[in-house]
């Protein structure tokens, strides 16, 4: 059930949000509960046993660790959720591979043909994370295990960040499972919070997503370099757009029932190193990276040759994370070697170069490796890059001219304006005119009803991290 659809703003969202404020305080997380498993079995249908499972698992874990058989716990969560996931999301991969390699020596089975068709659950890699993040905190001492199973099972499955993050962790959220402050401006903050990532997902992300979707279907040879920027240019914003407002919709509810969800996005395409980059790019998923794998292996404190082991090691595990392909691999290999170029020395040239040359340096590099993310093969993603630098004119100036409608172009000019902090910067600045305190609310409204306008008339409405 999509956020972006009628069925969870005009029925599923009114009508928990009703039954959950006149549900007792000591019922609410069981209300909650309910709603998010309903949520979920929505679409997934019976793979809800799937997250109960993990649920139950990481439950008795926690207690496990906390009753002194420390590894046992952990390891029965780890070895669990693992599985699941390996299960899950690689294990056709795995077998693709196999398979590929038999063929290398024709020793192909008729038996391998019969391998059964695995369905990703949603949400799969989010809340495997957020579970084990919770058992390797009560195993370092960081929180005390939750003996209370319905807040625990709230926790792991509160509906608003359950299929797409920010992998909200249990130490952020403990007080807040018990006790929620909960009143008409955090609730009228959720709502604009809200409306705010619809906006960014319907009238942006959408929008450019049909040029990213069409440029890169295109065959490469019948592409000009122009146009081959325009393409990869709108992926950049699609993916940042589609997931940024996601994660903003994911905040606004969270706020709409009482929960301080941490920020998931802080403008990373202001940034000027690929180091910063990281810092402000899924910061839920990059911190976790860090304080869970990078920390554990050691970080920085075992010499330089070792620091550099372990970032490809955590950023190949970041491009697999994001999926079962070698694309993800390359992608996720490329931002950690230049992660350790700019270790090496680079960014200090970085620094003597000036804002403006650095800023234009982490764009190509994130540019280029988002090539690498959006297309299927190795051969199509070099292929795509070798028409980005061949600086051929455009080839069919009417391919340019059907992408590049009215709405396409408004699309553009708002990305590239809200790519920077405006926002928060002129509400600062005018938060407390009066004429503000009126033009606020409606101007939201107004996009509110743009946003419902192309929810009526079905337009293009894709997804990226369903995928993850």
């Amino acid at each position: 059930m999509l956020f972006s659809s009628a069925i969870f703003l005009f029925i599923f969202l009114p009508l928990i949000l009703l039954v959950y404020f006149f549900t007792p305080t000591k019922l609410k997380n069981a209300c909650l509960l309910v709603a998010s498993l309903g949520f979920y079995t929505f679409g997934e249908k019976e793979l809800v046993l799937l997250i109960l499972a993990s649920t139950i698992v990481d439950f008795s874990a926690g207690i496990i660790i906390e009753k002194g058989f420390k590894k046992l716990g952990l390891g029965l969560s780890i070895l669990t959720n693992l599985s699941f996931l390996l299960y899950f999301k690689y294990t056709s991969f795995l077998y693709e591979n196999y398979y590929d390699f038999l063929d290398l020596f024709q020793l192909q089975s008729t038996q391998l043909n019969n391998f059964p068709n695995i369905i990703l659950p949603l949400g799969i890699s989010f809340y495997t994370f957020q579970t084990m993040s919770y058992t390797i905190d009560v195993y370092r001492g960081n929180v005390k295990a939750n003996r209370n199973f319905i807040n625990f099972a709230t926790y792991v499955t509160l509906f608003p960040q359950l299929i797409a993050g920010p992998i909200v962790r249990y130490k952020d959220i403990q007080k807040q499972l018990i006790n929620r402050n909960q009143n008409i401006k955090q609730f009228s903050e959720g709502v604009e919070r809200f409306i705010i990532g619809l906006v960014k997902k319907m009238l942006i992300a959408n929008n450019l997503a049909f040029v990213a979707d069409g440029i890169f279907d295109t065959p490469t040879d019948l592409i000009s370099s122009p146009i081959a920027w325009i393409g990869v240019i709108a992926y950049a914003f699609q993916i940042y757009y589609d997931f940024s407002g996601y994660s903003d919709m994911a905040i606004g509810l969270g706020k709409m029932f009482g929960f301080d969800f941490l920020e998931n996005f802080n403008y990373p395409y202001i940034s000027k190193s690929i180091k910063e980059f990281w810092r402000r790019w899924h910061i839920s998923l990059s911190t976790w990276f860090r304080d869970y794998l990078y920390i554990s292996l050691g970080g920085n404190r075992k010499g330089k040759i070792r620091t550099y082991i372990n970032l490809i090691t955590v950023f190949f595990i970041t491009g697999l994370w994001h999926g079962a392909n070698y694309n993800f691999i390359i992608w996720g290999l490329l931002h950690g070697l230049f992660l350790i170029i700019e270790r090496l020395g680079f960014d200090k040239v970085l620094l003597k170069l000036g804002k403006p040359i650095s800023h234009i340096y982490t764009l190509l590099v994130v540019l280029i490796t988002w090539v690498f993310f959006k297309t299927e093969t190795l051969t199509d993603a070099l292929n795509y890059i070798l028409q980005m630098f061949n600086f051929s004119m455009p080839k069919d100036i009417n391919l340019i001219t059907y992408y590049m409608t009215k709405e396409v172009f408004l699309a553009f000019i708002l990305a590239i304006v809200f790519s920077f902090p405006i926002y928060p910067y002129f509400e600062n600045k005018i938060a407390n005119k009066t004429f503000y305190l009126y033009l606020k609310p409606i101007s939201l409204i107004v996009l509110f009803i743009i946003s419902i306008l192309y929810i009526a008339v079905d337009s293009y409405n894709p997804f990226i991290y369903f995928r993850f």
